[in-house]
């Protein structure tokens, strides 16, 4: 018989797992690409390919895993991931990459929920309804985060380790980290035997009922609803800060060159904090006196570190590069705090039924977020510079506070226990 505790582990592996494989290749990619020919243009073309994916597949991935199982749509998940980092590390064209990161993208879209979803039925099904989620989604936040932070450091070092094309080496060694997610995710994520097994045309029949039904719940459940618009302003956050960091430290460093290593550096330290951040949840919860305050504490925090980012462009040289660097690791931190307590916000007003629905919901509404920041504020940063930007997002980050104030009591059902599968 499997433990809480022991659950808790297996959903731990199963997030660091799936998020390996993209950490290896988030330093990489793009000098990949460009050494094999492709003009920037090219890689916009590529890059925009795998979010176009992402955004359509979000929901109807979601469903399917509502539907037919969270074990066989991760599996799926990782099926995909093969192909496309192996089709990375062959590819020397741009339809080939364009190939490739539509692979990823479907893989992507697949991994979105179904391996949180899976661990708080099981815990639910072993403990009830009323189950401590905070040590578990601590535990996965933890694990994914290592898994970025080591990913993109072995990434950006094992080029400098082989020689011949050395830039590939990533995507090979994503793609034997997608392989191990496979197996891993068959052999760990036990599910209850269902019924009678869905046939095809009740899978595309059941995937937009599921997928309709978690839209209405976000719609009648006026306090769910808040919990997702969240996601919005954190997706703008995290989008502001992400296409604008390189471009501030290289006009800090003079070099490009310089520029990218030291955001390899300081996002690695991000994904560190995003797991320190997930660690001590749980503490921050019994210090502050809920899962409430530690979220609106957090979310204020989070907003802060922004603000000190933007603050930072004030600064020249080294004194610039610590201080934008000191400020995104503590934003990170922050961001895992709230990110967690969130999470467990939604997990207490859904059923299981649409679970992984609603958590490709979430994620959509990240995905919406950030391209609202990239045709909305990016383009300003020209006129106003990446300060002004990440300022304006300072305030909407802190904004977002508000959401949480008086929200609406839960009118999910109550989950209903299943026997955990010997």
């Amino acid at each position: 018989m499997i433990t809480p505790e022991g659950m808790r582990g297996r959903y731990a592996l199963v997030e660091f797992l799936t998020w390996l494989p993209t950490g290896l290749m988030i330093a990489p990619m793009v000098l990949l690409m460009s050494v094999r020919g492709l003009d920037v243009a090219q890689i916009g073309l590529v890059t925009a390919a795998y979010s176009v994916t992402v955004v359509v597949l979000e929901l109807p991935t979601g469903g399917l895993a509502d539907v037919i199982g969270r074990r066989n749509v991760l599996a799926a998940s990782a099926v995909f991931s093969v192909a496309g980092f192996t089709m990375t590390a062959l590819a020397g064209s741009v339809w080939m990459f364009l190939i490739a990161s539509l692979l990823k993208g479907v893989a992507r879209a697949l991994s979105s929920g179904p391996a949180q979803a899976w661990y708080v039925d099981r815990l639910h099904a072993m403990e009830g309804p009323a189950a401590d989620l905070k040590p578990g989604l601590a535990a996965g936040g933890a694990a994914g985060s290592v898994a970025l932070a080591i990913g993109t450091l072995t990434g950006g070092v094992l080029p400098l380790l082989v020689s011949g094309e050395s830039l590939a080496v990533p995507a090979w060694a994503g793609g034997g980290a997608a392989l191990i997610l496979l197996f891993t995710a068959l052999l760990v994520m036990r599910e209850p035997a269902r019924p009678v097994r869905p046939r095809l045309a009740d899978v595309l029949r059941d995937v937009p009922v599921t997928v309709g039904g978690g839209f209405r719940l976000a719609v009648r459940d006026r306090g769910l609803g808040r919990l997702l618009l969240v996601a919005v302003a954190a997706g703008v956050m995290l989008n502001s800060i992400e296409l604008l960091t390189p471009g501030r430290l290289a006009a800090l460093t003079g070099r490009p060159e310089t520029a990218g290593t030291i955001y390899a550096i300081v996002a690695a330290a991000g994904f560190a904090a995003n797991a320190v951040g997930s660690a001590i949840a749980p503490a921050v919860a019994r210090a502050v006196g809920g899962s409430m305050r530690a979220v609106m504490l957090a979310t204020v925090f989070t907003a802060a570190s922004v603000g000190a980012l933007a603050a930072s462009v004030a600064l020249d040289g080294a004194a610039g590069m610590v201080a934008a660097g000191a400020a995104y690791v503590v934003l990170f931190t922050g961001l895992a705090v709230s990110s967690l307590f969130r999470n467990e916000l939604i997990h207490q007003r859904i059923v299981s039924t649409q679970r992984a629905t609603v958590m490709s919901v979430d994620s959509l509404q990240l995905q919406f977020g950030g391209m609202l920041s990239s045709l909305v504020l990016i383009p300003f940063s020209a006129q106003v510079g990446a300060g002004g930007v990440w300022a304006v997002t300072a305030v909407i980050a802190l904004s977002a506070t508000l959401l949480y104030v008086r929200l609406p009591a839960a009118r999910a059902e109550v989950p209903v226990p299943v026997r955990e599968p010997q």
